[in-house]
């Protein structure tokens, strides 16, 4: 847990126990990042700060979908950025703020073990880089939390955007001449699929709750509405991103089903050519196979006689399936 505050001066870090001190000055405000949610942050958020029972249990817990809750003191916000792992599997990185007058608390997690502390954490690494460096001061808890969302929201767009680098070569194996092994370029597209879906989803859910900040008059000031506003076109912006690609990859798809599909029929057609060609011969070679060749002699007439009958079959079946279309 890193207690800091911040100032028109910068960023300075102060032990947990100064808190108190930190939130009655009125140079600045405070920002606590937890990376992890254990003992010490409960009793921060229960005591200095305290935070409403179901924010704490909220930020104890894993939660799969966005949501906003405004109490008396704080707002509390869920969001959640998109991390793409091993197998096409898309990690969910939760950050729960708790957004005071005087006061942001930036509660990462719970996340997956495979998932590193610099991966969730990336956002507010880098926002709290841009305060050191003298390129960003926020005024107040709303801006600096505006400024973590908004990382959040190009982490969502660079999610999309990975997907779209990834599918003009996946697009050209689709539309090549020379279509083999389909099953692994399936699962390739569909794993696409799935990433894109997810950072998709997570851009519309933010963008429902940076609009419903915007209604709450009442717990909100302006300049957070203000803040919320932009942040809602953020996010809005990356879900029409992510839309304009699912429907690409959509098209993609359905080329790839419909030549698997057209493969599938012309071979079942031509084994049908096949199966049609040699029916008469296997009938007629079955009834007078045994009769025309024997050890005592063969009747060679009768044996020319019905060879020259499957041939003429055989010849008039393929005529009759090169007029159907079959070959």
């Amino acid at each position: 847990m890193q207690v800091s505050f911040v100032s028109a001066d910068g960023i300075t870090d102060h032990a947990p126990g100064e808190l108190e001190s930190l939130l009655a000055r009125t140079d600045g405000f405070v920002w606590v990042d937890v990376p992890d949610y254990d003992d010490d942050a409960e009793a921060l958020l229960a005591g200095p700060l305290r935070a409403h029972p179901l924010v704490r249990q909220a930020c104890a817990e894993r939660n799969f979908v966005p949501t906003v809750h405004a109490y008396e003191r704080h707002l509390f916000v869920i969001l959640h950025a998109p991390l793409t792992g091993e197998g096409g599997h898309v990690h969910v990185l939760e950050l729960d703020e708790v957004i005071g007058e005087r006061y942001l608390v930036t509660v990462h997690g719970p996340r997956n073990p495979v998932v590193t502390l610099e991966d969730a954490t990336a956002e507010t690494r880098a926002v709290r880089a841009r305060i050191e460096a003298g390129r960003l001061a926020p005024d107040n808890p709303y801006e600096l939390a505006y400024t973590v969302n908004s990382a959040i929201a190009r982490r969502q767009s660079a999610a999309v955007r990975e997907v779209a680098a990834r599918l003009p070569a996946l697009e050209a194996e689709v539309m090549a001449p020379d279509f083999r092994r389909p099953e692994g370029l399936l699962e390739q597209l569909f794993l696409l699929r799935h990433e894109l879906s997810t950072a998709r989803t997570m851009a519309a859910q933010g963008y429902d709750i940076q609009s419903r900040i915007q209604s709450l008059d009442r717990f909100v000031p302006g300049e957070a509405r203000r803040y919320a506003r932009d942040l809602a076109d953020q996010f809005e912006r990356v879900r029409n991103l992510g839309d304009g690609e699912m429907g690409f990859l959509v098209g993609v798809i359905d080329l790839y089903q419909t030549r698997v599909t057209t493969k599938m029929t012309v071979a079942m057609e031509r084994l049908a050519v096949i199966a049609a060609i040699t029916l008469p011969i296997t009938a007629i070679a079955s009834i007078y196979g045994m009769n025309l060749i024997g050890n005592d002699g063969t009747d060679v007439p009768h044996l020319l006689l019905v060879l020259a009958v499957m041939v003429a079959m055989s010849l008039w079946l393929l005529r009759w399936a090169r007029r159907q279309g079959w070959w």
